[in-house]
């Protein structure tokens, strides 16, 4: 397979590392104690497996919002996405 079209960083290595991580985790957690849907601070009842997607992608969207937006660094952007990804998987 050719994948010299990709832009193949480690950077771009280290988010899809990270998000196999994750979702490994998960998988094991979930077999270890199965969820419970609740509803917290949004107004729908939800599993980790959800918030977890919600968290990802509202941290994609401020990392996008950042890059389009601002010159400062992404630094600042990604410890957003990160706390905000935690306070969705604990609170969302």
């Amino acid at each position: 397979m050719d994948f010299e079209w990709m832009a193949w960083t480690p950077v771009t290595a280290g988010f899809f590392i990270f998000i196999g991580v994750v979702l490994a985790i998960m998988a094991v957690w979930e077999v270890v104690s199965p969820t419970i849907a609740r509803r917290g601070l949004l107004p729908l009842t939800t599993t980790r497996g959800d918030r977890l997607f919600m968290g990802l992608l509202g941290g994609a969207y401020i990392l996008l919002i950042w890059v389009g937006l601002t010159q400062l660094s992404l630094w600042y952007a990604l410890v957003l996405a990160l706390s905000f990804l935690a306070a969705m998987l604990r609170w969302g």
